[in-house]
């Protein structure tokens, strides 16, 4: 059995409220998440935001791992970043941002956000010590240009809505 999930954090209300693994995620839109996990998977680095003690948001680089049905990712012992997630665990991942080739805007990637809680799940196996931790999914949403590069399109997928999309100008 997993380590206990804490419950809603006082005065915070979630919109979506129902949160997921990746697998289930994969398994509901697959092609969606094939494109989300190519924009995390493209580079090393990703950025995280957790929240402060005081409540104020921390950014921090991180790295992430896809595997078993599973995204996790870890923080170094004593990491201010585990401390904030063990104290409250919501989480925003952000995909590397790249800018769109001038001329070639229609062929940018875009870039994917997932957002929920992170549930501790030991130790990190490998090379370095720390703090391994599971995401557990409540919104995946990936940005990019239309065909044409003249609108934005965001989509967006939670548990409990599904996939959306919309095109801004």
């Amino acid at each position: 059995m997993g380590p206990s999930v804490p419950g809603p954090v006082p005065g915070h209300r979630c919109e979506h409220g129902l949160m997921t693994a990746w697998r289930d995620f994969e398994q509901a839109e697959p092609e969606f998440a094939r494109r989300v996990r190519g924009l995390f998977d493209a580079h090393r680095h990703k950025t995280i935001a957790t929240l402060r003690a005081d409540g104020s948001p921390r950014i921090s680089g991180i790295e992430v791992k896809f595997e078993d049905g599973e995204l996790s990712f870890g923080s170094m012992p004593n990491a201010r970043k585990g401390a904030d997630l063990r104290r409250d665990p919501r989480f925003a991942l952000h995909s590397a941002t790249v800018d769109p080739v001038e001329g070639a805007e229609a062929k940018w990637p875009g870039e994917a956000k997932i957002s929920g809680r992170a549930s501790a799940a030991g130790q990190v196996a490998g090379e370095a010590d720390g703090d391994l931790f599971h995401a557990e999914i409540a919104e995946v949403v990936h940005t990019h240009l239309n065909e044409e590069a003249t609108r934005l399109v965001v989509e967006w997928w939670t548990p409990a809505a599904g996939l959306r999309r919309i095109e801004r100008e």
